[in-house]
């Protein structure tokens, strides 16, 4: 099943083409990545797969929703993590999460043993009585993680959610997104870290909104006789940049 799908996405503001004509597909359960220096237009994708933009043309689908017409049922079946995930700082780990079950609307009934299992799958038991201001950062991207997935969404997104984030905690954070492929989660992540990149089943590179390569990390490196998805990212941005048009 395809979970999403996009036909010549591009959004632009005012003279700036933030993303150009993507066209792309993502099955479900799969972790897909995105990459790209800063400014490549990964957030400017984000927003518009989770339907906070619109698109200045093309269009796109997630879990069988245009992104426009049917925004608002859309959320209900997705969870995105931004890059500043509003954490209430005053509020304890588990009253940081029954707000969100509320947002989302999560049933009373269904919410205790959610809440639960989240708290064990992200290691915070015994952590659930401290404010969210007190937690490390590692702490406080599982946190957000627990929150984004209350409602139980089909597709995870995910905005470069390790930024910042010692080593250790950015290894159990893949440990839990490995966890949620048993699910049949569909993540959609950007990174600005290629070993994670690698963990991807399948990585995107966007460079000045354009997408310049789509494929497994595996083949991306073999394509461009590489050792590292660095290596072969390098070697596609300096031929883009040799052959885009002045």
């Amino acid at each position: 099943m395809i979970t999403i799908r996009t036909e010549n996405l591009t959004r632009k503001f005012g003279t700036l083409t933030a993303l150009d004509s993507l066209n792309l597909e993502v099955q479900e359960g799969e972790i897909f990545g995105l990459v790209g220096p800063d400014g490549a237009g990964k957030s400017t994708t984000m927003r518009l797969l989770t339907g906070i933009l619109d698109p200045t043309e093309g269009q796109a689908w997630v879990y069988n929703k245009h992104t426009q017409r049917e925004s608002e049922s859309l959320k209900d079946h997705i969870a995105y993590m931004s890059q500043r995930f509003g954490l209430y700082e005053e509020l304890s780990v588990l009253e940081n999460i029954n707000f969100y079950a509320d947002v989302y609307g999560v049933a009373k009934e269904k919410r205790l043993a959610a809440i639960d299992r989240l708290l064990g799958f992200s290691g915070l038991l015994p952590f659930k009585e401290r404010f969210a201001g007190k937690l490390s950062g590692g702490m406080k991207q599982k946190l957000g993680l627990a929150c984004a997935l209350i409602h139980t969404p089909k597709v995870l997104f995910l905005d470069e959610p390790t930024n910042g984030v010692d080593p250790v905690s950015r290894r159990d954070f893949w440990n839990i997104l490995y966890d949620l492929l048993k699910e049949k989660v569909t993540i959609f992540c950007s990174t600005c870290y290629l070993d994670e990149a690698e963990r991807c089943r399948r990585v995107g590179l966007l460079h000045k909104g354009k997408l310049l390569r789509c494929d497994s990390p595996e083949k991306i490196k073999k394509e461009y006789h590489a050792k590292t998805l660095e290596e072969a990212f390098i070697t596609i941005i300096n031929e883009y940049e040799r052959e885009e048009p002045k």
